[in-house]
Formats: C-alpha cells, sequence, structure tokens
C-alpha cells in the first residue's frame, strides 16, 4: 500500500489504487479490472485471489468513475406481475442472483397485475437510466407504448413484446401436448383445459393450442375455460365449482399453471371428487414452493434456473452491442405424482 511521511501529521495512508490490488495479488491490473466488472473468462483461483487482496486493502472501486468512463450505471430493472405467486416469487430470486454475480444492481418492480403502476415502475426505471430491462408482466404490451419506444436493452421472459426483443420461455407448445398426452395415455377421455384470458399475443398461449391439437388429434372434443389472473382465491373456487356444475363427466384437468391446480384440487375435495380416481390433474410450472406445499400435484416443470440464466446471458450481449432476438425455448419435463393414477 502506498505511503506518504508528512512532518507535522505523522504517517498516513493514501486511498489503495488497483496496481497495489494487482501487486499483492500477484496479477496485473487489467485482471484486477476484468474481476471488478466480471468481463471474460476469469478462474475461480483468479477472482478469490483479486477479492482477497481488495479486501486486506480496503480497496473500493471508483463506482462514479466507472460509470461515466463506461455511460453505464450497472444496473437492471426487472419488472413481474406480482412476486407474491411462487413461480414469479422464484424468477425473481434467480434472475437477482444471476444479474448480481454479473455485477449488476438490481430494481425490482411489482406491477401487481395493474397496466398503471407497470406504467410508472417502466417510466421510474427509464429515468434512472437502467442498462437493460428483463419483463414478466402479463398486462397487454400494446397498452405500455414504452416497451415500443424505449431504446435499451431488454429481454422479455414468457412473454412476446415485439419481433426485435429476444423472449426467453418453456417449450410451451411441448408442454402442453406432454401434459395432454399423459392424460390420455392414462385413460382420460374428457379433459378441460384452463387457461387466462386473451389479451396477449397468440404466440403466448402454445399451451392451450398444443392442448386443443392434442385433443382433435384423438377424435375427442377441446373444451377451454379462459379465467383472469389476477382472480381472488373465492373467485377460483366460484369458477372451478362452475365448471363441475356444466361438465360432471370431466374427468381431467390440464390448468396453465400450479395455483389454478392448487385450488381445482381443493375444490375437487371439498365435492367429495376422488384424485386420481375420478379425477387427474396436470400443472404447469413446478417451482420448488409449489411442490413442497403440495407434493401430490403432477405438473409440467419450467427449467426456471435455466430461464433466468438465459436471460441474464442474452441482456449481457445486447448490453456489449450484439444483435440478439427471436425466441429461446427451454425444455420442460413431466413431474409425476399422486394426481394421476
Amino acid at each position: 500500500m502506498a505511503m506518504k511521511l508528512d512532518e507535522d501529521e505523522g504517517i498516513t495512508m493514501s486511498q489503495p489504487k488497483m496496481t497495489d490490488v494487482a501487486k499483492l495479488a500477484g496479477v496485473s491490473p487489467t485482471t484486477v479490472s476484468r474481476v471488478i466488472n466480471r468481463r471474460g473468462y476469469l478462474s475461480a483461483k483468479t477472482i478469490n485471489k483479486v477479492e482477497a487482496a481488495m479486501h486486506q486493502l480496503n480497496y473500493r472501486p471508483n463506482t462514479v468513475a466507472r460509470q461515466l468512463q463506461s455511460q453505464k450505471t450497472m444496473t437492471i430493472g426487472v419488472l413481474v406481475p406480482t412476486v407474491a405467486n411462487p413461480f414469479f416469487g422464484e424468477l425473481t430470486f434467480q434472475l437477482e442472483h444471476y444479474l448480481f454475480n454479473a455485477g449488476f444492481k438490481v430494481l425490482v418492480g411489482n406491477a401487481e397485475n395493474d397496466i398503471g403502476k407497470e406504467r410508472r415502475y417502466l417510466q421510474q426505471l427509464l429515468a434512472r437510466q437502467v442498462d437493460g430491462l428483463v419483463i414478466a408482466t402479463h398486462n397487454h404490451q400494446q397498452q405500455i407504448p414504452e416497451y415500443q419506444n424505449a431504446n435499451l436493452p431488454i429481454v422479455s421472459i414468457d412473454r412476446y413484446l415485439r419481433a426485435t426483443i429476444p423472449n426467453v420461455s418453456s417449450d410451451n407448445y411441448a408442454g402442453g401436448r406432454l401434459a395432454t398426452e399423459e392424460l390420455i395415455r392414462r385413460g382420460a377421455v374428457h379433459i378441460i383445459h384452463t387457461d387466462s384470458v386473451e389479451r396477449f399475443n397468440k404466440r403466448d398461449y402454445l399451451r392451450q393450442q398444443a392442448y386443443q391439437d392434442v385433443m382433435r388429434e384423438h377424435g375427442l372434443t377441446p373444451v377451454t375455460y379462459k379465467i383472469d389472473f389476477n382472480s381472488r382465491p373465492d373467485r377460483l373456487q366460484a369458477f372451478f365449482n362452475r365448471i363441475f356444475d356444466e361438465h360432471p363427466e370431466v374427468d381431467a384437468f390440464f390448468t396453465s399453471n400450479d395455483m389454478d391446480a392448487i385450488q381445482l384440487l381443493q375444490v375437487a375435495r371439498q365435492r367429495g371428487i376422488a384424485v386420481p380416481d375420478q379425477l387427474q390433474v396436470i400443472g404447469y410450472d413446478g417451482v420448488p414452493t409449489t411442490t413442497q406445499i403440495v407434493p401430490e400435484l403432477s405438473t409440467i416443470v419450467q427449467p426456471l434456473d435455466e430461464m433466468a440464466k438465459t436471460a441474464v446471458d442474452l441482456l449481457q450481449r445486447e448490453i456489449r452491442g450484439d444483435q440478439v432476438a427471436g425466441s429461446h425455448k427451454l425444455p420442460v419435463k413431466l413431474r409425476v405424482s399422486g394426481s394421476l393414477r
């Protein structure tokens, strides 16, 4: 560490420099810079040596200078419909994990499925000059013009925004086929599908499309019920009771999310319907929290960790100036449990 001697004040220490860190760690100043900015390939051994030297010297990178030099804030905005839903709570956790490890700060907007609130969050994030956005909200993007005009890197998760914005999702069509074919293979004939009301792009309803395709391929009649994603538990309960009243012959459900499937299982139990002997159910999401709470639910498992990692990788490429677009679909799998016979 550099030191200076002043005859009146004795010995004082100057602020350690990057070169001091490099010397102590036995690496070049360029390597120290790469560790700080998480740029390029670095071994765990090198990262640990540099970070240990920074800690020993109490070295703090000049964040303001770095931002002015790079014209970046190293901040990413993440917008989700609600962190109360286990799927989006887990997604937010995974995104923050990968973004933090890449050197970014994260600002999370909990839009609560409210267009006005989402627009205010988006405007605030743009005003803060974030370096990029990860969008997973459920409001119709055509009603939020900021998405169409925002001139910064954006990655969407499971929602189509526009052709130039990369989209990361599980393979929704494959998941819909897998669920419906499995129910038919296990003897179900009167299978009902539930999905959210259609207010998005048709590409956002591939689970429904797959269900309908498989049913018709097997000479069966598809029946899809639509419900608002924002519905309260009491409305969901009334919704499923109405389906049972209108379709007493139903012997299976494929729901487009696990929370609906959980409510469905509760209603079936209240009506004295035996699962899986009289009714089979497959949900969609498969996050660890839901699996722990309702282990009997069979579901299509989305690779959340890989989806978050892919979204962050794509966003970093966009920030570097790479041209990135198109759909990035990740494989799903069926988790079989007690709601299938």
